[in-house]
């Protein structure tokens, strides 16, 4: 089986705006193993197709990142039966979580989940996130934490996972690894930078000592003046456009 498929496949079995959607995905995925933070064939980016039906796009379990491409990534719908032909079967374990999101917040169009060697280092913690650096200080108040219960393979634990993220875009999973949001696949994006950012930065602080801590006003200040989110300054298209061309660069072959 050729998991990148042929180079010039037309997809006319797709919208044209389901392939673009595809397309971004696809490109995604390849930036993901571009910084490391992919995870043998685990994990998942899942972001929802334009149209009025529930449907959603997931990567195909059994490929790395880096062989994940526009015309591979599966199409499920909310209970995470695969619409339309696949060569490829999904996790089960990472659309248990992805489905209760994507179905009951309202701006829950892409949510990922990572297992960075920072991010869950920082969910094993006692205290957890430090809010006391720069990129942690824009994510007060947006963060919500979950118990660990174990591998997420359980319908009813996706309900849990929902109602214990409540309005949160940032969800962490207690000994496991964190969860965002967004409304777009940039906003998400630009969300699990600063949270993989935040940890890494915390981790390396605290192996030297003490942190300084940040007063709570500043850190309000920080949220209100952080624009990263807001779709009226782009919330991440710039950064996520300039990632995606170095893929570009390095390999076009998620077009496919």
């Amino acid at each position: 089986m050729n998991p990148q498929g042929n180079y010039y496949d037309h997809p006319q079995r797709f919208s044209a705006e389901e392939w673009a959607l595809r397309v971004k995905l696809a490109g995604v995925y390849r930036i993901f193993a571009y910084l490391g933070w992919d995870e043998l064939i685990y994990n998942h980016i899942s972001v929802r197709v334009p149209g009025p039906e529930k449907h959603f796009l997931i990567n195909p379990f059994g490929l790395h990142y880096q062989d994940v491409c526009a015309s591979n990534l599966v199409k499920v719908d909310i209970k995470g039966q695969i619409i339309g032909p696949s060569d490829w079967p999904i996790n089960p374990a990472g659309f248990t979580f992805h489905s209760a999101i994507h179905d009951k917040v309202a701006d829950g169009h892409c949510v990922m989940h990572v297992h960075t060697t920072a991010t869950q280092a920082v969910c094993c913690l006692k205290d957890g996130l430090s809010y006391s650096n720069f990129y942690a200080a824009q994510l007060y108040g947006k963060v919500a934490w979950h118990e660990f219960e174990g591998i997420t393979v359980h319908l009813e634990e996706g309900e849990r996972i929902l109602q214990s993220a409540g309005d949160k875009p940032v969800l962490m999973l207690r000994n496991h690894g964190p969860v965002v949001i967004g409304a777009t696949l940039a906003q998400a994006f630009s969300l699990m930078w600063l949270v993989n950012r935040a940890c890494e930065i915390q981790l390396a602080a605290q192996s030297m000592g003490a942190v300084v801590d940040i007063p709570e006003p500043v850190l309000r200040k920080c949220v209100a003046d952080s624009l990263n989110f807001d779709p009226k300054f782009g919330a991440g298209e710039d950064a996520l456009a300039a990632m995606t061309r170095i893929i570009d660069r390095l390999d076009p072959s998620y077009r496919n």
